[in-house]
């Protein structure tokens, strides 16, 4: 699978994937990554990607020229790309997003930068928006980078032991339940006896039960759902 990021600051992104499974990944050819800098494709003499906002307001916008001819050239290279802008007017990006989209052969991560991207790039090269909370960032590179992270742990084979995946966060929408290792006492505190037993059976059960209690804690919109 292949992720293209649209980016003025490529660095930021390039160092996550040099450590950890990501790194893995891409050695044993499960993911590609490739970068494209809109001030690569500007016609401005000066370099220039953004200009003050149409009928005021605060920051500058970054420009359509730009990231208009950076996304037509990656369509013209690859028929298949699918294109992703984060932004905090979106939907919330969830697991179920993530399973779908690392069906995908080729995701482009369109990342904003100043105050944001003219709409018109969005309504003509936009096959999906997301948001990755209720809150802004300084630009759209940590969004894209969580969303590929998510993305790619649910390609096959990225992940060393595929049967994780079912048992972790958001499975059946509930939270994972609390999970333990050695040593069994640390700090007067003890693993839940259950654990030590060895009847599968019965810790299925029990994970499940805690799994249930801690969703309805942390997250009442994920409990009623169950």
């Amino acid at each position: 699978m292949k992720f293209s990021f649209v980016t003025l600051f490529p660095d930021l992104i390039k160092g996550y994937f040099s450590e950890s499974i990501l790194k893995r990944a891409i050695e044993d050819d499960k993911i590609s990554i490739d970068f494209y800098n809109p001030r690569d494709f500007t016609t401005d003499k000066h370099k220039r990607v953004d200009a003050p906002m149409i009928g005021g307001g605060a920051g500058m916008l970054m420009t359509p020229q730009p990231l208009m001819d950076t996304l037509q050239n990656i369509k013209e290279i690859s028929e298949n790309a699918y294109v992703v802008f984060v932004s905090p007017v979106a939907k919330t990006f969830t697991q179920n997003d993530a399973k779908r989209l690392a069906k995908k052969e080729h995701i482009v991560f369109v990342s904003g930068r100043y105050e944001g991207i003219d709409e018109r790039v969005i309504e003509k090269h936009a096959d999906e928006l997301f948001s990755i909370g209720d809150y802004i960032l300084t630009g759209g590179e940590l969004a894209s980078m969580v969303l590929c992270d998510a993305i790619s742990r649910n390609v096959e084979e990225v992940l060393g032991n595929s049967d994780s995946l079912s048992v972790e966060s958001f499975e059946e929408s509930l939270l994972e339940a609390p999970s333990f290792t050695k040593p069994t006492i640390y700090e007067n505190n003890a693993v839940v006896s259950e654990f030590l037993k060895g009847n599968h059976s019965k810790i299925t059960d029990l994970k499940r039960g805690l799994a249930l209690c801690k969703t309805k804690y942390f997250r009442p919109d994920l409990y009623k759902k169950v």
